[in-house]
């Protein structure tokens, strides 16, 4: 019975994820606004999904509805602590309150969860696995030289068009009294306690759009000629990938799981 309102919630959202994947490429930006169109046709139906479910079996919807609660507070808490961009935690509460189960059966099947957000998480994650390993293939063939965190990471650029490029700087830089440059890798684990403090990396957008705000830094960029960037990808093209491959071929996860299994 839920079949055709789902499967309404999940065009809706499917197109509002791609136009926003274009945004974030273009822009690196995703505007609430963009989920306005969305939002008017997917909540009216979610409501009427929940409806459906309590009246077929109010324990599984309070079990759904659990689920949904729970994911929604931990991308909106990943997405505090800066940990997921706020247009990326938007788009997953939306997929998580509007789409709870999957509209209808995939090539591949579900998995046996059933919970159709945690498989776009999962398959968006395993997505996004491929850019790094891209990265790291990228360095190896260049001869690019970094702690290995940062060959899977990021990648050098020319310093006098870094605010060209889209991504956040990857080293701390200083000129020491001889004159001479100090350059130093900012680490995987390093980046992620500065992140949690709210310390606010140096992106690439900032210096293309602040230039004056960051004369020093800019001046130290060329006179380092080369400078290591992250990769500018944003996650919710990951994010669009998973919806459309949790919607019409399933948990990747699971497929893998079962192929190693030989079921």
């Amino acid at each position: 019975m839920a079949a055709i309102p789902l499967m309404i919630s999940a065009g809706a959202i499917g197109i509002t994820l791609i136009y926003a994947s274009i945004l974030d490429l273009r822009e690196r930006r995703v505007p609430h606004k963009t989920w306005r169109p969305a939002l008017a046709i997917a909540v009216p139906v979610a409501v009427w999904v929940y409806v459906l479910t309590f009246i077929a079996d109010w324990r599984t919807a309070a079990a759904y509805l659990t689920l949904v609660a729970v994911f929604c507070g931990f991308f909106y808490l990943f997405q505090a602590m800066n940990l997921f961009g706020g247009a990326d935690a938007y788009a997953l509460i939306v997929i998580t309150a509007c789409i709870p189960f999957h509209p209808f059966e995939t090539i591949f099947g579900t998995s046996p969860l059933g919970f159709f957000p945690f498989t776009v998480l999962i398959n968006a994650v395993l997505i996004n696995i491929a850019a790094p390993l891209a990265i790291l293939l990228k360095n190896l063939v260049e001869g690019n030289r970094a702690p290995l965190s940062c060959l899977f990471l990021g990648f050098p650029v020319s310093g006098e068009k870094i605010q060209n490029e889209f991504g956040f700087v990857m080293e701390d830089l200083e000129e020491g009294e001889d004159g001479r440059l100090v350059r130093r890798f900012i680490g995987f684990t390093e980046s992620l306690r500065r992140i949690i403090r709210g310390e606010r990396r140096i992106y690439t957008k900032d210096l293309r759009q602040h230039p004056d705000e960051y004369q020093k830094e800019l001046t130290l960029y060329r006179k380092a000629g080369r400078v290591w960037i992250s990769y500018g990808i944003p996650f919710i093209i990951p994010i669009t990938a998973g919806f459309l491959t949790a919607l019409f071929v399933g948990d990747i996860f699971f497929v893998i799981m079962k192929a190693i299994a030989g079921m």
